[in-house]
């Protein structure tokens, strides 16, 4: 594992210059990021293509050795970002991670981005909440050719109504990493129909 040295203690927002890379993106879109992440590259390609690795190891290795390298990356993850977040402003934000690929009910469903955020600052507790659901388990997108847009993403997401109350002003959509905008594009539009007012 790498130190949190390796990684800015600020985020980087998507701006003219790279919002081409992202092609779904707009320029209504916010979005910020920490550390560049190189597809098709290995785990040693660079600091952060380590992280991602370790982060997105499967559920299928828990108890095996493999598995304290996840735990490792969950903890580096969430001590870069509390390096790069404002304390106070947590206070005014919801959490929303991004689904993965899989439902909920599926034994491989993962909780990495949920258990990022809740180590950011364990206490006080941040204002976390598994907002949008995987409606039916998918083949992750990082093993798939076939990239889904916004709208065909949006189908396959529902809104958890427990969760809605009490309604947020500001919503953080988060995820591990960023590609073409889609997962974030089809997350934005369903939060948007729940919530017109809250800023995403």
């Amino acid at each position: 594992m790498t130190s949190n040295s390796t990684f800015p203690k600020r985020l980087t927002k998507i701006d003219d210059l790279t919002r081409p890379d992202h092609y779904h993106l707009t320029v209504d879109d916010t979005c910020y990021y920490i550390g560049e992440y190189t597809a098709r590259e290995g785990y040693a390609f660079s600091a952060t293509n380590q992280l991602i690795y370790n982060l997105k190891k499967s559920v299928l290795v828990r108890g095996q050795v493999q598995w304290e390298y996840k735990e490792q990356a969950i903890k580096q993850a969430a001590s870069a970002l509390r390096d790069a977040l404002n304390n106070d402003a947590l206070n005014a934000v919801t959490f929303a991670p991004i689904p993965p690929s899989k439902s909920k009910s599926d034994p491989l469903y993962d909780d990495r981005l949920y258990r990022v955020l809740h180590t950011i600052r364990p206490n006080p507790t941040l204002d976390i909440r598994e907002l949008i659901l995987q409606k039916n388990s998918m083949e992750a997108v990082h093993l798939n050719e076939n990239r889904l847009s916004p709208d065909d993403l949006k189908e396959c997401y529902e809104i958890d109504e427990n969760l809605i109350e009490p309604l947020p002003n500001n919503i953080i959509l988060f995820d591990d990493v960023i590609t073409t905008g889609s997962h974030f594009k089809a997350a934005k539009n369903i939060l948007c129909e729940i919530f017109p007012n809250a800023n995403i």
